[in-house]
């Protein structure tokens, strides 16, 4: 395989001046996963990643970009590193033939991005968003490190501010772009949800001269979306959806759905539980036809899916001797994802157990929104809720004296509290935001599960 940018290249891509010539085949900007080879990109944020330099070429950074001179050592300097990694990434789209999938949305985005790669890498080569690198130097950064042979490149877009997506969407210029659903997120920074639908249809302004908008239906911001796009694509339960979910029939390890796309009628299998899960398959189907790729082969990839870490990932877990299903939810948190998590658990047989921490940068009506989870929590008739964190505070104080089985200000707690609870046979939910560490207490429970075998 060629290299992924030599000297001469990435020099006329950023304007820069080149030290030595030199090839690299991969791009990083941290040195802890940096890789011999790697371009190493230091970039300003609460340290100045200049000052890893050294470290990169001690790890065999293959060059280094560069805003100050460099005389002894591969590198390209430049003006601006942010700026030149933008400049590498629009380089690598106009020398490649990828089609460019972005996709955005309050919730589903990361999931919805994991389905899509996992379909296309059935069908040709394909470059797709690492984790959830979405912001400011995520998605060029993805598209920088791009091969020139790519077939299909995923590409996700989170924001929390009006603008950054416009931004985003100029680089990538995708040739289809997905919204996958407005929730109440970020609100901290936004006045309210037709704010955040305005800022998340910022990614259709990018849109390929053919680009196609693939948008959900049944979203009260539809048409506002569907008048900033040329070719339309819609996905949900609508009638009018060009994607329509049908019916789904949901069991304890995943689901059984029927849907018709564009006019053919699908059985669909999926090894996820929920119906938000149903829904995101919905929108990878049409995005995925949209591509050129069949429905039928789609939905076949689609059915052999692994699970997304801290999405859904099920375990079956051994602690302290008692059989446990545990739901690892824990990546992240909204009122909308979080209502869809709880919804899931109901679906469960035997005693249900669901533990909740902080949703973050919900701004004025924080409070209000923890406390709405009761309702959702009732209608999946969800046994005990052990809450985690400040904010979670408001939701134990609204549960019914059977359901509530504890506040606690931090995981550790928690964790203690969750241990004494459990029966055999229990199946344990845990979401919330990142911050609220809930990925801490799902660590420890299959760290104990690894302990007692």
């Amino acid at each position: 395989m060629s290299a992924l940018w030599t000297s001469g290249m990435a020099a006329l891509a950023t304007s820069g001046t080149c030290v030595g010539v030199w090839e690299i085949n991969g791009i990083s900007i941290d040195t802890r996963s940096l890789q011999p080879g790697d371009l190493f990109v230091p970039l300003k944020d609460i340290r100045d990643g200049h000052d890893f330099i050294p470290v990169a070429y001690e790890k065999g950074a293959g060059a280094v970009l560069s805003e100050y001179a460099i005389h002894d050592a591969p590198a390209l300097i430049v003006k601006d590193t942010l700026g030149a990694l933008c400049d590498l990434a629009v380089a690598a789209r106009l020398r490649s033939q990828a089609k460019r999938i972005a996709v955005t949305g309050s919730v589903g985005k990361t999931s919805v991005k994991e389905m899509l790669a996992h379909v296309f890498r059935r069908c040709g080569l394909t470059h797709a968003s690492q984790k959830s690198f979405n912001n400011h130097w995520g998605v060029p950064l993805t598209l920088a490190t791009m091969p020139e042979e790519t077939q299909f490149g995923v590409f996700e877009m989170g924001m929390n501010h009006k603008g950054e997506l416009l931004d985003l969407t100029a680089i990538v210029r995708p040739n289809i772009a997905i919204i996958t659903k407005v929730a109440p997120a970020h609100l901290a920074h936004f006045e309210d949800l037709s704010a955040i639908a305005s800022a998340k249809a910022e990614i259709l302004e990018g849109l390929s001269a053919d680009g196609v908008a693939v948008l959900p239906r049944d979203s009260e911001f539809y048409t506002y979306f569907k008048k900033r796009a040329k070719k339309i694509l819609s996905f949900g339960w609508h009638e009018d959806a060009d994607a329509r979910i049908v019916d789904i029939q949901h069991n304890a390890r995943g689901s059984l759905s029927t849907l018709v796309v564009c006019g053919q009628k699908i059985t669909l299998e999926l090894p996820m539980v929920g119906e938000h899960w149903v829904e995101n398959a919905a929108c990878v189907l049409l995005s995925a036809k949209a591509a050129g790729i069949g429905v039928v082969k789609c939905a076949n990839a689609l059915k052999k899916m692994g699970a997304i870490k801290g999405r859904g990932e099920i375990h079956t877990l051994n602690v302290d001797g008692k059989s446990i299903t545990l739901i690892d939810e824990s990546y992240n948190a909204n009122p909308e994802s979080m209502g869809s998590a709880i919804a899931a658990l109901g679906l469960f047989q035997g005693r249900t157990i669901a533990v909740l921490g902080d949703m973050l940068e919900l701004g004025a009506d924080e409070k209000k929104l923890h406390e709405d989870l009761y309702t959702d929590l009732q209608k999946a008739d969800i046994h005990q809720v052990l809450c985690c964190g400040s904010r979670m505070k408001a939701l134990d104080k609204k549960l019914s004296k059977t359901m509530a089985a504890g506040w606690f200000e931090g995981v550790e707690t928690c964790l203690i509290e969750l241990k004494k609870i459990l029966r055999d046979q229990d199946t344990i939910m845990v979401k919330g935001s990142n911050a609220s560490r809930m990925s801490v207490l799902v660590a420890s429970l299959i760290a104990q599960e690894d302990k007692d075998k």
